[in-house]
């Protein structure tokens, strides 16, 4: 009689556990991930112009970097039947391996400059290419905060002897330095100047000049 509860008992908590499995799964799946999404999007435009619309036949074993033709398939919108057959031309490339002008990539104000930070990038619904459409890649950290380089340089030569320059960029406590010393009798102020010039001396924030 025990043997028979202990049986019992098992195969009632067996079915509860892939009960439990089954609602996971049905929560997470790639369809819900827009990241792993690479063929239909809700909303999107189908007048043959957005990737996202089209499943292409991509030949895996062509050249990198050659271009080719393929057959694409649009999508309708609202069933996802299929509409139209089109020829579209692409590069041999996965979408990750496209050079950097062709996507667009998030930026953060919150790194070190030269360093690099994880972004997410994403390719243009008129570009077509294999693979999925959004990823991840690690990118170099250059942001701007909207400092000229032409504008600090203007100040360095004109009004660097009274620190000008430098509180332009942010650098105050040098600044007041050259406030006070009067730009280091003239030495400190042409030493600015060939620093800002040559690109060296930068924004205090870690930012590029525009």
């Amino acid at each position: 009689m025990k043997f028979i509860h202990r049986l019992v008992l098992n195969l009632l908590v067996c079915m509860l556990l892939a009960l439990i499995r089954n609602q996971t799964n049905s929560l997470f799946t790639d369809e819900d991930d827009p990241i792993l999404m690479s063929g239909f999007m809700p909303g999107c435009q189908c007048n043959g112009q957005d990737a996202n619309c089209l499943v292409c036949n991509f030949n895996y074993s062509c050249i990198y970097g050659t271009y080719l033709n393929t057959t694409c398939t649009l999508l309708d919108q609202c069933d996802k039947k299929n509409s139209n057959t089109l020829i579209k031309e692409y590069q041999c490339s996965f979408c990750y391996q496209l050079p950097p002008h062709l996507y667009n990539c998030s930026t953060t104000t919150t790194c070190q400059l030269h360093s690099r930070y994880k972004a997410l990038c994403t390719v243009p619904d008129d570009i077509i290419c294999m693979g999925k459409r959004k990823f991840f890649k690690y990118v170099r950290c250059e942001f701007t905060s909207g400092y000229k380089w032409s504008t600090a340089l203007l100040l360095s030569i004109t009004l660097g002897g009274f620190g000008i320059d430098r509180f332009y960029l942010g650098n105050w406590q040098e600044g007041v330095g050259k406030l006070f010393s009067f730009g280091g009798l003239g030495i400190w102020t042409l030493i600015d100047v060939i620093l800002i010039a040559t690109g060296y001396l930068k924004p205090s924030d870690g930012s590029i000049y525009v």
